[in-house]
Parts: C-alpha cells; sequence; structure tokens
C-alpha cells in the first residue's frame, strides 16, 4: 500500500453518517443493516465516490468487533479468473458465519472485470450459499455484468460528488492535519478531481508535502495541469486565423508545463464554450475535439492531431465548414 493510500485510508469514513454526496443509497443501506439482513448488492458508478467505504461500513455494523472474521475482500482486477471463485469464494461461502448474523460478506471490488466464465460459476455459488454468505460487489459499469448476475442483487447506482462534499472532505482532512487551506485551492482540488474524493486528497496530500499553506497555484503544480488562459490564447490566435503563432504557444505549453495531450483536449473542451463564436460552431468544435480525443487514445502522434485540431479552429474563424 503506497503513502498515498494509507493517508487516504486513515481518513475513510467509519460510519454511515459521515459519507457524503450518497444520502439516498446511504438511507437503503441503513436500514437493511438496521434489519440485520442484506440482499447480494451490486454497486456501479465511477471511482472514488464511495462504493468501497460503504461495503466496509456494513460489515463493520453488522459484525462490530468480530467483522474482520466474516468478511472477504478480493480485487477483481487482480484475480479474475474462475478458479478464484471455485476455490477461494467457494472455500469462504460455504463455511458458518461467527456470531449473530448468519452470514458472512464477500465483498468483490471491480467486478466488472471479471471474466463471463467467472461471472457464470459466480452466479452459481450466490444461488448455493445464499443462507451463509451474501455479496457486495462493486464496479464501475454495471452493463459488463451478466443479466443473470445482476437479477439475483439489488442494483445501487451511485453520482459523482458535488463541489460542496468535495470540499466538505478536504476541509475536514485539512483540519485533522493542520493545513492551511485557501478556497481557491478546494475550488482547484474539486477541478482536478472531477469529482473523485479519494484522487482530491490524494492531491491535498502530495501538495501539503511542498506546504502547509495550500493555494490553487500550488495544486496546478501537482497536477501539471494546463492553465486556462494559456489554452485560451492558443485559441485566440487559432480563431484570429494565425496559425503559427498559435501552434508556436500550444508545443511552449505543452513543453513547458509537461502536459500531455489527452489533458490539453480536455482543457480545450471546456474552453471552447467561453469563446465568442456561435453556438453551432461550438458544437463543430466539440466534436472535432472529441475525434481528436480518440486519435490520441488510439496511439496517434500528440501534436500532428492537435495541429490537425488547432486548423480546425482557424477555418471555424473564417466562418469556413470544419
Amino acid at each position: 500500500m503506497s503513502q498515498s493510500d494509507i493517508w487516504t485510508e486513515k481518513y475513510r469514513p467509519v460510519k454511515f453518517e459521515e459519507v457524503v454526496g450518497q444520502q439516498e443509497v446511504v438511507k437503503r443501506l441503513k436500514s437493511l443493516v438496521q434489519a440485520m439482513n442484506i440482499p447480494h448488492l451490486l454497486f456501479a458508478g465511477p471511482a472514488g465516490i464511495g462504493k468501497s467505504t460503504l461495503a466496509l461500513i456494513i460489515v463493520k455494523e453488522l459484525y462490530g468487533s468480530t467483522w474482520r472474521d466474516n468478511y472477504l475482500e478480493l480485487n477483481a482486477s487482480d484475480e479474475r479468473g474462475i478458479d478464484v471463485v471455485r476455490q477461494k469464494v467457494k472455500d469462504f461461502a460455504r463455511t458458518k458465519a461467527l456470531g449473530a448474523v448468519p452470514f458472512k460478506v464477500i465483498f468483490l471490488d471491480e467486478a466488472d472485470a471479471l471474466t463471463k466464465e467467472a461471472q457464470q460459476a459466480l452466479r452459481r455459488t450466490m444461488e448455493n450459499y445464499t443462507n451463509t454468505c451474501r455479496f457486495i460487489m462493486s464496479c464501475n459499469y454495471s452493463s459488463k455484468i451478466l443479466d443473470p448476475i445482476q437479477s439475483r442483487c439489488v442494483v445501487l447506482r451511485f453520482k459523482l460528488l458535488e463541489k460542496k462534499d468535495i470540499a466538505e472532505v478536504i476541509k475536514r482532512v485539512a483540519e485533522k492535519e493542520k493545513v492551511n487551506l485557501q478556497e481557491n485551492a478546494v475550488e482547484e482540488l474539486y477541478e482536478a478531481s472531477e469529482g473523485d474524493c479519494r484522487r482530491a486528497i490524494n492531491l491535498l496530500q502530495a501538495t501539503a508535502a511542498i506546504s502547509p499553506d495550500v493555494n490553487a497555484e500550488m495544486v496546478r503544480i501537482i497536477t501539471a495541469k494546463t492553465k486556462p488562459a494559456d489554452v485560451r490564447i492558443v485559441l485566440d490566435y487559432a480563431l484570429t486565423g494565425d496559425f503559427l503563432k498559435s501552434r508556436e504557444k500550444l508545443l511552449d505549453v505543452m513543453l513547458r508545463e509537461s502536459v500531455s495531450g489527452t489533458d490539453v483536449i480536455k482543457a480545450i473542451q471546456k474552453e471552447i464554450w467561453n469563446l465568442p463564436i456561435e453556438p453551432e460552431i461550438k458544437v463543430r468544435l466539440t466534436e472535432k475535439t472529441g475525434e481528436i480525443e480518440f486519435r490520441l487514445v488510439e496511439g496517434s502522434d500528440e501534436f500532428v492531431q492537435l495541429e490537425s485540431m488547432l486548423a480546425s479552429f482557424v477555418l471555424a474563424g473564417q466562418g469556413k465548414s470544419t
């Protein structure tokens, strides 16, 4: 476990009331736990929003001090073959629980990484050992989980955390760690994390390691994020028809800030909607940035593709089709 993981683990909520941004899900889970009986559960949603945390809270509320004896956690991205389901999962599921709760809990993290064969084996295990075991599965994409497994579970969908939720968590951490967190740094941490609370905490830790006084500029340095002002200059040159200056400024930004092509694309996509051009042109340019990002992901040359995108902005500035 890395130092940043330890720091995140240190501030993992231990009660339902401490979880932020998932009030509806928490309300349903709390009522199930109070009844001392839960069905098989499937948590679906983006990374860093509380799925694993809630699974841990559930078992701690159910079993108290004996939770470690009644809980098995497997990360399916590391162990995702059929042998794991046949051996580890089945061996744990068939044994009787310790304590008043009549079942154990198996938590399969990143369950969408399980192979189809492993999922087929899992559905039979879920049926055969329902009396002695409950499954909690978390995934980013529920569509990758077989329908027969989904039908055996209560599916709970998690949403991305809002700014107020991220702010609440990182302010709580900053207060306990005696970090002087400026308000503009909170905004920057939220923008950099994109709703991922774990990433926000890790960025705060990395920034606080430099200085206990954390501001927006320091966060930008840590994240190697392109400044909106620099991106705006690149786009302004392109829209006025000066392709060479736009290209030169883009190269300067990428080399000086050590920013990747995909990060530049995301910054440009956000800045498009602040440009003084027609909404129809903004839509076409947004479509173009999506196409360029796809090419970058597929392995195309970053700078050549970004030049192609700048050429589209030059044409848009001249009123020509992109």
